[in-house]
């Protein structure tokens, strides 16, 4: 039996999440900016790479004619009212600076779930991955959709709690808590690249 690899899906580190340019700027640029979650987030990712793991960065784009896209949150219809700043080569769509490495594999999708809409999963399991941490913005958001999704998948999914977060303190922690009851719970960047090493 082929050796069992870990995986990092790094969801929505782009310019529309996380700059205050960016289509969602005002929500989450300042709390990002003051948590401190992308220079954490960006050494994860260089670390845990150098422990053998992939780096699979996951980005919201909405093609011409909308590819998957389906209007049916008040999420996905302000995003299908403003998609031509989510264009995949459009300024907002691009990873943040912090985030640009030559080795990373980059999957676009139209979905809140970072494995849905694309062949991400086959990719993975191509590749003998079985378990995955998640980095990302929102934690209430792509980060859990993709969690619940990847557990209901079959891999085993740890949260890297110190390289999420969200809008607000008290819903990252209450979503970190609800994904501690369904998937094999959070973990630190330390505490990931160690299990890496041991994997």
């Amino acid at each position: 039996m082929s050796e069992r690899r870990c995986a990092v899906l790094a969801l929505h580190w782009q310019v529309n999440v996380i700059k205050p340019e960016g289509f969602f700027g005002g929500m989450f640029a300042e709390p990002v900016a003051r948590s401190g979650v992308v220079e954490r987030a960006a050494r994860f990712h260089g670390a845990i790479e150098e422990a053998g793991a992939d780096v699979v960065h996951t980005r919201f784009t909405v093609p011409e004619g909308e590819g998957q896209l389906v209007r049916n949150t008040a999420f996905m219809r302000a995003v299908a009212d403003a998609q031509e700043a989510f264009r995949p080569d459009a300024p907002g769509s691009a990873l943040i600076p912090e985030m640009q490495h030559p080795t990373n594999h980059v999957v676009d999708n139209q979905k809140l779930s970072g494995l849905a809409g694309n062949d991400l999963a086959t990719w993975l399991r191509e590749r003998d991955v079985d378990l995955l941490f998640l980095t990302g913005v929102a934690t209430n958001l792509t980060v859990e959709q993709t969690a619940r999704h990847a557990t209901d998948l079959g891999f085993r999914v740890r949260v890297v709690s110190d390289c999420v977060a969200a809008a607000d303190e008290a819903v990252h922690e209450a979503s970190l808590a609800n994904l501690d009851l369904v998937t094999e719970g959070r973990t630190t960047a330390v505490e990931a690249v160690q299990i890496a090493y041991d994997h």
